[in-house]
């Protein structure tokens, strides 16, 4: 490999991840309107995403290689569906209309702690100090915005026992996905690896819905809820997807979860952008440490990088 694939190789899972979870930033704000309004049920947002992402990457994978699947994977990437598709999105569609943006965003700054534990477990990744205190140097960040964002805007609404539990799942389950199903991920194109992947999980989800599929008042729906479910199928679903891939293949999972502590600064920049909030210098604080966190943690080597070439080296198909 030469030195411009070693660096460009990390780049491009830097870009892939820090989009993606731009994305889900601004997601959150459509996913909460959409989801309490109650024109359609938690199961019906995700098989609308399911639905709609796998036909845009199964027509994606027209204009890709045509590439097998070994026979002994196909049950695999049915498991990775359920657990990094089908469990946590319904976990968090379901709690995000029992949470307040508040809660959500404190039990969600926790993945990237679980992806770090389960990349130890499943990929023999050291848990060092170095990532240790960038974990912490982030995580810290994301609750001075997310406690400071109280003081400055509050909050009317209440988190529920099961509202919490299920985004505890939600991270669980995603932190999970990205630690364990890493060389699955890395074995195949990764439009190949999310059509299948949301092929299955439209499967195993539509027979729950389908009543609500078919019966629901598609014409009496506003524009406006439209549009938001729009950016929910293309943009936070095939798009945010077809990024992340590419950020588990270039980079460790503890340094692809850490990206999820965009997501409060991305809610805060959009307050303010609305005039909603502003920008105050705790706000500029949390920034400096959750990407000061990730710096750190990308700084922190594995065992054997010395020999290897690039972390996360991707084989190329």
């Amino acid at each position: 490999m030469t030195d411009m694939e070693r660096t460009v190789q990390p780049l491009k899972g830097h870009i892939a991840s820090f989009t993606a979870y731009v994305i889900f930033g601004l997601n959150i704000i459509a996913s909460k309107g959409l989801a309490n309004s109650g024109a359609i049920s938690p199961l019906g947002l995700f098989c609308f995403r399911a639905i709609g992402a796998s036909v845009l990457f199964w027509i994606a994978g027209l204009f890709i290689p045509k590439e097998k699947i070994d026979k002994g994977d196909y049950l695999k990437i049915f498991a990775a569906s359920i657990i990094g598709l089908y469990l946590t999105q319904i976990a968090f569609l379901k709690a995000i209309t029992q949470t307040t943006p508040t809660d959500a965003a404190i039990l969600s700054a926790f993945a990237p702690i679980m992806t770090m534990f389960f990349a130890a477990i499943f990929l023999k990744e050291p848990i060092t100090f170095k990532k240790m205190f960038g974990v912490a140097m982030s995580f810290s960040g994301a609750i001075l915005l997310v406690f400071n964002s109280v003081n400055t805007r509050g909050g009317a609404d209440h988190t529920t026992p099961l509202g919490g539990l299920l985004l505890f799942v939600n991270c669980m389950a995603f932190a999970f996905y990205l630690g364990f199903f890493k060389p699955l991920i890395q074995k195949y194109h990764v439009v190949t690896f999310m059509k299948w992947m949301f092929l299955f999980s439209a499967l195993a989800s539509v027979p729950f819905d389908l009543k609500e599929i078919v019966t629901l008042p598609y014409s009496q729906l506003p524009v406006s809820y439209l549009l938001q479910l729009g950016y929910l199928i293309v943009c936070a679903t095939f798009i945010a997807y077809f990024l992340i891939p590419i950020g588990q293949q270039n980079l460790r999972p503890t340094l692809v979860s850490m990206y999820s502590y965009i997501q409060p600064l991305i809610a805060t920049a959009v307050s303010v952008m609305i005039g909603m909030d502003r920008i105050t210098w705790q706000k500029v604080l949390s920034a400096v440490l959750v990407f000061g966190g990730v710096f750190v943690v990308n700084r922190s080597r594995q065992r054997g990088d010395r020999s290897a070439p690039v972390e996360g080296q991707v084989r190329a198909r």
